[in-house]
């Protein structure tokens, strides 16, 4: 295995330029040199294939979108986007440990019903019962396809290679549908925020 190539600083305040003055072709040839660098940033960190590639795009689409605040006297291009891959890392490792919480939680709650006798006591007793309904309740309001790539995910742990290959679906697909579901559910969940931490 080869390893990847390193820009030098003329060849990064090129594509720093360039990127500054909107040239795509600049972005993919930053790509190319930098990617393998960044993919095994986010690798080292999250230990899993697809969340890593899933960090290099959003890496480069914060590039993209925010190149303009990358100021050269305070350091070069090259550890600047590394420090986004990192910071992007570590966010995704946080939510996992995130929703593995909740998951748990939800899966204590479940384990707490039918402990008690039907009617017996009232369900808001019941330890987790809030979290319990309320994520019940979000998961139901998501469309199907969102629903099941959730609850493969979070509940069944798969991967969104996985998911991909149990639901047979492109990758792309998969990883959409899992975004979109994680962020509809942290909004209407956000007011658990506090119960949840």
């Amino acid at each position: 295995m080869t390893s990847p190539k390193r820009l030098s600083q003329e060849e990064a305040r090129s594509l720093a330029r360039r990127l500054q003055a909107r040239d795509e072709r600049a972005l993919g040839e930053l790509y190319d040199v930098v990617a393998p660098w960044v993919l095994g940033l986010a690798f080292r960190i999250l230990r899993d294939e697809d969340e890593a590639e899933e960090v290099v795009g959003d890496v480069f689409v914060q590039v993209w979108r925010h190149v303009d605040q990358h100021d050269a006297r305070r350091g070069p291009l090259v550890p600047w986007i590394l420090s986004i891959a990192r910071n992007r890392a570590l966010d995704a490792l946080r939510r996992r440990r995130r929703w593995w919480r909740k998951a748990e939680r939800l899966g204590q709650a479940q384990a707490a019903e039918p402990a008690e006798a039907p009617g017996a006591t009232h369900e808001a007793s019941v330890p987790g019962w809030p979290l319990h309904r309320e994520v019940h309740d979000a998961l139901a309001t998501l469309p199907d396809d969102q629903r099941r790539v959730v609850m493969l995910s979070y509940f069944e742990g798969l991967s969104h290679r996985e998911i991909a290959k149990r639901l047979g679906q492109p990758l792309g697909t998969v990883k959409t549908r899992l975004r979109t579901a994680q962020q509809k559910l942290t909004d209407t969940l956000r007011h658990l925020k506090d119960w949840l931490e």
